[in-house]
């Protein structure tokens, strides 16, 4: 059974994106979403009008990856270069306020719980989410690149 590892990141974040959307009545974008910047290293607010929920798809398979993870790693993971004019360029972590209402949401609707003062991690539902979404990503990368199948493992 394939993984969130195993298949492309950026088909994978869509397509669980598109399902969050659809099927997750918790994760639903507040209302500041549309004018709020991802962090201070951003000059302009996302243009993907769904961005929300990409950015949800995004943490779960972080989650998934990372293993347990706290807030502010994750702000780090977000974060990104500033322009400082003429001074030098520093990095700076993401803003802290959409991962946590991210990760609140994702919370409702079962997908990630808290460790005792770890951070978030993945529940059992949520891995069996991600695992079968990794699935139909790796179905339809066969059915567009039927030359992958001799990649698949044997077993």
């Amino acid at each position: 059974m394939p993984t969130p590892n195993d298949v492309p990141a950026s088909q994978f974040i869509q397509k669980l994106a598109n399902y969050l959307k659809e099927n997750v009545d918790e994760v639903t974008p507040p209302t500041w979403a549309s004018i709020a910047k991802t962090g201070a290293h951003t000059q302009r607010p996302p243009e993907n009008p769904d961005w929300w929920y990409v950015r949800c798809a995004s943490l779960l398979r972080k989650i998934y990856i990372h293993g347990t993870i706290g807030i502010e790693r994750l702000r780090a993971e977000y974060g990104g270069r500033k322009d400082f004019g003429v001074r030098p360029e520093h990095s700076v972590k993401a803003g802290g306020t959409i991962i946590r209402r991210a990760l609140q949401q994702l919370e409702n609707a079962g997908l990630v719980e808290k460790s005792q003062n770890q951070g978030r991690r993945i529940t059992k539902e949520g891995r069996k989410l991600l695992e079968d979404i990794a699935e139909d990503v790796k179905k339809d990368l066969l059915k567009e690149m039927p030359e992958l199948e001799k990649y698949q493992k044997s077993g």
